[in-house]
């Protein structure tokens, strides 16, 4: 059975420093709080053992205390600290109380205290959390309570949220790739009866093999679904729209002629 590690969880290599570990709960806390992962079960404890080991690792004391014994007994360090350390020891004296509550406000959540107490039970209360101080309100209402978006994060206010974002906590959000839409001219015969094309990308250089539905109609669009612009921050990409061009019939019978015209006279000439 996999043992836990703080370093692990957190993400973080055993040389980080303060600032690192900080970071890297931020980000950790946002991903996985329960207000944004309403459909997952997991998120619920997995972001109990994020605060743990953050709470672990940020303090000088209780990281030097976990790093003799990952020397001492490896693998099994977790268990042997726990035997010393409460979840009340753990927690006492940390900011995690504080960081929660600027990703709170910022996005909207529910408050600490309504997250810890459904995640700890009436327990948590007895924990002596440092009190924060000092945070400002700098975005509120960008995201609804369900941790769904009550607004998209479009025009200038919403890059200057994003940019803000990246700047102080180095977190990107999650940003679906651009759509891409493009022109596709196929023959009659297979506009009538349906089958598959090649087709080239040049703005994203990508060849692909379309398949063309039976009897679609002129100005009907194919949707390529993830074949678009590529997204940021983990976010999906975005479709690839082709709009149905069909030849002229005369123009296709001309084009017939010439193909088999020039295959002729290069087989004559050989």
């Amino acid at each position: 059975m996999t043992q836990k590690d703080y370093y692990r969880i957190l993400d973080v290599e055993r040389e980080a420093g303060p600032k690192e570990i900080r970071e890297s709960y931020r980000k950790l806390a946002l991903k996985f709080h329960p207000d944004r992962n309403s459909n997952n079960p997991e998120a619920a404890s997995r972001m109990k053992e994020i605060n743990e080991a953050y709470a672990a690792l940020s303090d000088p004391e209780k990281k030097s205390r976990y790093d003799n014994l990952r020397q001492t007994y490896g693998s099994s360090a977790y268990d042997h600290f726990r035997n010393t350390y409460s979840e009340q020891d753990i927690f006492k004296g940390s900011d995690v109380r504080q960081i929660f509550e600027e990703i709170s406000r910022a996005f909207g959540f529910r408050s600490f205290d309504d997250v810890f107490g459904e995640a700890y039970g009436p327990g948590y209360r007895s924990f002596d959390f440092k009190r924060p101080g000092g945070f400002g309100k700098v975005f509120t209402g960008v995201y609804g309570g369900k941790g769904r978006a009550s607004a998209p994060l479009h025009g200038l206010s919403g890059r200057l949220i994003k940019y803000a974002l990246r700047k102080k906590w180095g977190i990107e959000l999650p940003e679906r790739g651009k759509d891409l839409f493009d022109l596709i001219t196929i023959s009659p015969t297979l506009a009538l009866r349906g089958g598959k094309i090649s087709y080239t990308n040049k703005s994203e250089r990508k060849k692909l093999i379309v398949t063309v539905p039976p009897a679609i109609r002129v100005g009907q669009k194919i949707r390529l679904k993830g074949m678009g612009g590529p997204g940021r921050g983990g976010g999906e990409s975005g479709d690839l729209f082709l709009k149905i061009r069909v030849r002229n019939i005369l123009l296709q019978k001309v084009k017939t002629f010439m193909d088999r015209l020039w295959a002729f006279f290069s087989v004559k000439s050989s």
